[in-house]
C-alpha cells in the first residue's frame, strides 16, 4: 500500500470582500441592528428588557411555527412537505442576511448592543447556533415521516439499497447521457486548488485513495442545469425518482480515474448576502442597473457562514472543508435528508399519480372576482362610483388589471405612475404599463432594484420599461422604496381626476394567488392628491414631504401610529374605554414595543396578530398585562398590515409597512385610510375572523413563545383563511342567489353541524340590519377622516379638552365628512407634547405651520363612552373574538367581555359602530353568530346584489 502523503494547503481561508469589512463600512452596517439612537444614547443602558426578546430568538420561533405545520395531520400530506422545505428556505436566507450580518460585525471594536436583548453580535449568534440542532433535527423527523408516507401514497424517492437492476441501469444511461458530460471532478491538490463553492449549490465530496496517495479531497459540482429528479421505472400508481446528487454518488466509482472514493457526502454552502448596494457609492456616470450587476457577482463570493453536509465525510476531509471556508464547527450541520428542498419538491407536485392526488394537496382555488366589481364594466367609472377594496388571494386581482388595461388605451388617460417592489416574472402589469407608454401616455415607474433576491428579474424589467419609453426612476440611496402604489391621471371635459391605487403587497400576479393583502382602488380627491405630491417627492428626492391623508416614512408613518397609541393611552387614562388593533408582518421597533407597553399599563385593550418576528412578550405584570397576540400560519401567507384605533375602530389604516425600525426609519412607505364604509366593513370582517381563529391561531405566551389554542369541545373549529376561501366563492354572482352549498360550508368549517348553514342564513347582515337576534339596535361604521385624527388627538393629550376648561364640540356623526378637504385657518399655539409621548414622537410631531395648514382650529371631543363597571374576571382559559354586539365596549383591563344589555347612553344615537371585538364564546350559537357577522352577506348574497 502507499504510503500517506502529507496535503499542502492551496489556500488559506477563503478572504473577506475588502470594502465590506472596513470599520466604516461595518459601522455604516450596524445602523440596521441597533439604531444609531441607542448606540449613541446613554438611556438605552437603562432599557428594560423584561417584557422585550431578541428579533432572531423570535425569528426562530416563527420558523418552528411554520414546521408546525409539517406536522398537522389536518393538512394534506404533501402540503405538509412543502412546509418542511419553507422551513428550509427560510432558514437558508436567515443565515445568508441576519447571521451574515451579524457576523460581520463582530469584527467591530466595539460591538453595539441590540435593543430588545442587550446582547451583542457575538451572543446572538451563540445563542442561535445553540438553538438550531434541534430545530433541524425536528426538521428531518418531519421530512422521513412524511417521505415513507407518500411512498404508500405513489410517491417513492427510491434509496440506494432499494434500487433494481432496471432502476441502476436507467441511472448509468442518464448519468453517461446528461450527467458525466458537463461535470468537472476535481481533486484538491497544490496544483488545483480549493475552489470557489457556489452559494447554495450542492457538490459531491469523497475522501479518494490512489496509489501513493491516501486521503485525498475530491469535488465535483451538482449541475444546476439539469432537472434534479431523475425518473425510475415507475407504474401508474406509482411515480419513482432518485436525486441527481444521489445518481452521481451512485456512479462516482468511476468519477476520479485511479483513485477510489472511500467516503462520500453532500454538502452545500450558505454565504453571506448582506450587502450593502450603496456601499460603495455609484460612480457618476454609471447607470444604476450596471451598479447593481457589480453588486450581485460580488454576492456570489462573499464569506461563507454555513456548510450543511448530507451522508458521511471523515473527519479529515470535513475539517479540511471547514479549514478552507473559515468555519467553525457550531457552522456544521450534519443531516439525513436531502439538501435545498425547494430546490426539488415543489416540481414533484405534477408528477403525484392521479389516483392520490386529491388526498394529496389543497383543493384547487381560483381567486374570485369581488362582490365589489361589475366585470363586465369598464372600471374607471366603477371606481369613480365607489371605492373598491380588493382582498388577496381570495379575490382575484383581475379589477386592477382591468384598469391599468383599459387606461393603457384610453384618450382621457394621460398618465401613469407606479412604484414596483417585486413583479412577477411574466407580469401583465408591466405589459400594460408598456403599452401605455406605446399608446403615448407618460409613464413613470419607480424600480426598487434592491429588492433582495429579486434583483435581477426587477433589473430585467426595468431595462424592458425604459426600452418601451417609460421613464423608470430609482430609490433614494439608504431608502428602499416599498411602498405599493399607483396613480393614473385622466383629462377630460370634466377636468382633471386621478385613480390611486394603495396596497399592502406587491402589484404581482404571482404573490397575489398566495399572500393574503388588500388592495384599495379609490377616485378619493384627497388621497389623490397626497398620491400626486409623494410621486413629485420622489423624483425630487424629497423624503420628508407633507401629507394629510397618507402617512409615508421615513418621516411621517411612525408618528402616525405613534399618535394613534397616544390617542387611545390618553382615553384610557381619563377612565374611557381604549382599543388598538394592529395586524403585521412583525414588530421589532424598540418605540412602538415600548409605546404599546405604556398603552397596556395605562388599560388600554391590545390586539396583535403578527405573522413572524414578535420582539414583544405579552402578560408580564405591570408591563404587557392584558397583551393580546396572536399568530397564524397557515396555507397562505399572511402579509396584510393593519392599524386600528379607537373601540370603534373610527380610525383604520391599512399600510405596506410592518412596525420594524427599517420600515419605519430607513424605507420609504405609505399607510393609507380607510374611508369608505363598506371598504372599512370589509376589513373588521377580515380581522375579527382572524382573532377568531381557533385552528391555525397561535398565542404570545410570556416566555416570548407561540401556544396552541385550546377550544371548548363544543366551540365551533374557526380557520379564518378556510372560511374567507369559502366565503370569496359564495359571494360571487352564481352563488348570490342560489341556495348555499352546504358541503363547501362544511368543508370550510367541518365542526359545523349539518344545519348550522341555515342557522347562518338567518342570522341578520353587518351593518345593514334593524336588530339582530339579541333585539340590539342597528350596527353601521363611523370613520373618522385625519383631520378630525389630528384634533382628537390634541382634544385628548390635554390640548385644549375638558380638564383645562375647554367645552368640547360635538363629533360628526357620518363619514361623509371625510370627502371633504382639509381645512385651512389661522395658526394655532404650538402645543406642548404630553407626557407619555417618546422623544422620537416629539420629533414627528408637526409643526405648528403644518398643524396650522390641516387642522382645524375648533376641537373636536373625544367620543365618550357609557359608563360601565368592570366585570370578574372569568375562568374561561381562551377569550375568542367576535363583533361588538352591546354598545358598552371592554372595560379596559378585562381579558374577556360578557355579553350586556346595551347601555342607556345609546338610544340617545340610532347608530352605532361595526368594531374589532374580542368575547368569550356562550357554547355554540355564540360562535355561530360570531360566524355569522362575518358571513351573513354570503349566505344571502345580498352583499352583491348592493355592489350592483
Amino acid at each position: 500500500m502507499g504510503k500517506k502523503k502529507k496535503k499542502s494547503k492551496a489556500t488559506t481561508a477563503e478572504p473577506a470582500t475588502d470594502f465590506e469589512h472596513t470599520e466604516a463600512a461595518l459601522e455604516k452596517r450596524a445602523a440596521k441592528y441597533v439604531s444609531t439612537k441607542d448606540r449613541k444614547d446613554a438611556h438605552a443602558k437603562a432599557r428594560d428588557f423584561s417584557y422585550t426578546q431578541n428579533r432572531e430568538v423570535s425569528w426562530l420561533r416563527f420558523d418552528n411555527r411554520v414546521l408546525d405545520e409539517a406536522f398537522d395531520e389536518t393538512v394534506p400530506l404533501f402540503e405538509r412537505l412543502k412546509f418542511v422545505s419553507i422551513f428550509g428556505s427560510n432558514l437558508d436566507e436567515w443565515f445568508m442576511i441576519r447571521i451574515g450580518g451579524l457576523s460581520d460585525l463582530t469584527l467591530l471594536k466595539h460591538q453595539p448592543r441590540e435593543n430588545k436583548s442587550n446582547q451583542t453580535p457575538s451572543e446572538q449568534i451563540d445563542t442561535v447556533l445553540g438553538m438550531l440542532p434541534d430545530l433541524i433535527a425536528r426538521q428531518g423527523r418531519a421530512f422521513a415521516s412524511i417521505e415513507r408516507s407518500l411512498a404508500e401514497h405513489g410517491l417513492t424517492r427510491v434509496s440506494s439499497e432499494d434500487l433494481t437492476d432496471a432502476d441502476r441501469a436507467q441511472i448509468k444511461r442518464t448519468y453517461d447521457l446528461s450527467i458525466a458530460p458537463i461535470i468537472s471532478p476535481m481533486i484538491i491538490d497544490p496544483r488545483h486548488p480549493f475552489p470557489n463553492l457556489r452559494n447554495g449549490n450542492l457538490y459531491v465530496t469523497c475522501a479518494l485513495d490512489g496509489a501513493d496517495e491516501k486521503g485525498l479531497l475530491g469535488i465535483v459540482e451538482v449541475p444546476t442545469s439539469l432537472g434534479r429528479v431523475i425518473k425510475l421505472p415507475s407504474t401508474e400508481r406509482e411515480y419513482r425518482y432518485i436525486l441527481m446528487e444521489d445518481a452521481m454518488l451512485e456512479m462516482l466509482s468511476g468519477c476520479f480515474g485511479d483513485y477510489a472514493p472511500t467516503a462520500s457526502a453532500v454538502i452545500r454552502v450558505t454565504r453571506n448576502a448582506d450587502i450593502d448596494p450603496d456601499g460603495e457609492g455609484v460612480e457618476e456616470e454609471e447607470d444604476y442597473r450596471q451598479h447593481m450587476k457589480k453588486v450581485l457577482k460580488r454576492r456570489q463570493r462573499l464569506q461563507p457562514v454555513r456548510l450543511e453536509v448530507e451522508g458521511y465525510l471523515p473527519e479529515e476531509q470535513l475539517a479540511e472543508v471547514q479549514e478552507r471556508l473559515g468555519l467553525t464547527s457550531e457552522r456544521v450541520f450534519q443531516t439525513d435528508m436531502p439538501l435545498d428542498l425547494d430546490d426539488y419538491v415543489y416540481g414533484l407536485e405534477g408528477k403525484i399519480p392521479e389516483a392520490f392526488r386529491s388526498s394529496l394537496v389543497f383543493d384547487p382555488f381560483v381567486p374570485q372576482v369581488s362582490p365589489m366589481v361589475d366585470a363586465s364594466r369598464p372600471m374607471r367609472p366603477q371606481v369613480e362610483d365607489h371605492d373598491v377594496l380588493l382582498t388577496y388571494p381570495y379575490e382575484s386581482m383581475s379589477p386592477l388589471l382591468q384598469l391599468l388595461r383599459e387606461a393603457s388605451g384610453d384618450d382621457a388617460c394621460i398618465s401613469i405612475k407606479i412604484t414596483l417592489y417585486r413583479v412577477a416574472k411574466r407580469s401583465k402589469l408591466c405589459e400594460s404599463l408598456i403599452a401605455a407608454s406605446e399608446n403615448g401616455k407618460e409613464v413613470t415607474v419607480l424600480m426598487e432594484l434592491r429588492a433582495r433576491f429579486d434583483e435581477a428579474n426587477n433589473i430585467e424589467w426595468a431595462d424592458r420599461l425604459e426600452q418601451a419609453g417609460c421613464t423608470v426612476i430609482y430609490g433614494q440611496e439608504g431608502f428602499k422604496v416599498h411602498s405599493k402604489i399607483c396613480q393614473i391621471t385622466y383629462h377630460d371635459a370634466s377636468g382633471i381626476s386621478r385613480i390611486t391605487c394603495l396596497g399592502t403587497g406587491n402589484f404581482n400576479e404571482k404573490t397575489a394567488k398566495l399572500y393574503s393583502d388588500f388592495m384599495l382602488l379609490t377616485a378619493h380627491k384627497g388621497i389623490a392628491e397626497d398620491g400626486n405630491t409623494f410621486f413629485r417627492n420622489l423624483s425630487l428626492g424629497n423624503l420628508k414631504g407633507s401629507y394629510s391623508y397618507l402617512g409615508v416614512a421615513p418621516s411621517g408613518l411612525k408618528p402616525l401610529v405613534m399618535r394613534g397609541l397616544n390617542r387611545e393611552i390618553g382615553r384610557a387614562r381619563a377612565g374611557e374605554p381604549a382599543q388598538v388593533f394592529m395586524k403585521m408582518n412583525s414588530l421589532t421597533d424598540r418605540d412602538v414595543i415600548d409605546k404599546i407597553s405604556e398603552a397596556c399599563r395605562a388599560g388600554v385593550r391590545v390586539m396583535l396578530v403578527i405573522r413572524g418576528i414578535c420582539c414583544i412578550k405579552a402578560d408580564i405584570p405591570h408591563k404587557t398585562e392584558g397583551l393580546i397576540a396572536h399568530q397564524i400560519v397557515g396555507r397562505f401567507l399572511e402579509h396584510a398590515r393593519v392599524y386600528a384605533f379607537g373601540v370603534d375602530t373610527d380610525i383604520l389604516y391599512l399600510s405596506s409597512a410592518d412596525m420594524m425600525t427599517r420600515n419605519t426609519e430607513r424605507r420609504v412607505e405609505i399607510a393609507y385610510p380607510v374611508l369608505d364604509p363598506e371598504c372599512k366593513e370589509r376589513v373588521i370582517e377580515f380581522v375579527n375572523l382572524q382573532l377568531a381563529d381557533n385552528v391555525k391561531a397561535r398565542r404570545l405566551t410570556r416566555e416570548g413563545t407561540w401556544e396552541k389554542l385550546a377550544p371548548a369541545p363544543d366551540d365551533p373549529r374557526i380557520d379564518a383563511q378556510e372560511l374567507l376561501l369559502a366565503k370569496a366563492y359564495l359571494q360571487t354572482e352564481e352563488y348570490a342567489d342560489a341556495a348555499v352549498d352546504a358541503s363547501l360550508v362544511a368543508k370550510a368549517n367541518p365542526m359545523l353541524e349539518a344545519d348550522a348553514s341555515q342557522t347562518l342564513q338567518a342570522l341578520p347582515q353587518i351593518g345593514r340590519y334593524e336588530a339582530d337576534v339579541d333585539g340590539e339596535p342597528q350596527v353601521r361604521t363611523r370613520i373618522v377622516t385625519p383631520e378630525e385624527f389630528v384634533r382628537e388627538e390634541r382634544q385628548i393629550l390635554g390640548i385644549g379638552d375638558a380638564r383645562d376648561g375647554a367645552t368640547p364640540a360635538a363629533r360628526p356623526e357620518q363619514a361623509g365628512a371625510a370627502e371633504g378637504d382639509a381645512s385651512h385657518a389661522t395658526e394655532p399655539a404650538a402645543p406642548a407634547a404630553p407626557k407619555h409621548m417618546s422623544p422620537a414622537e416629539k420629533d414627528g410631531a408637526p409643526s405648528p405651520e403644518e398643524a396650522a395648514s390641516s387642522v382645524d382650529p375648533v376641537p373636536a371631543a373625544a367620543p365618550k363612552a357609557p359608563a360601565t363597571s368592570e366585570p370578574e374576571p372569568a375562568d374561561t382559559p381562551e377569550p375568542v373574538p367576535q363583533h361588538a354586539f352591546a354598545s358598552q365596549p371592554a372595560p379596559v383591563h378585562a381579558r374577556v367581555i360578557e355579553d350586556e344589555p346595551p347601555a342607556e347612553h345609546a338610544a340617545q344615537n340610532d347608530t352605532q359602530t361595526t368594531s374589532i371585538e374580542i368575547r368569550r364564546p356562550n357554547r355554540f350559537a355564540v360562535a355561530l353568530k360570531l360566524i355569522g357577522l362575518g358571513f351573513a352577506e354570503l349566505f344571502t348574497g345580498n352583499l352583491t346584489r348592493r355592489s350592483r
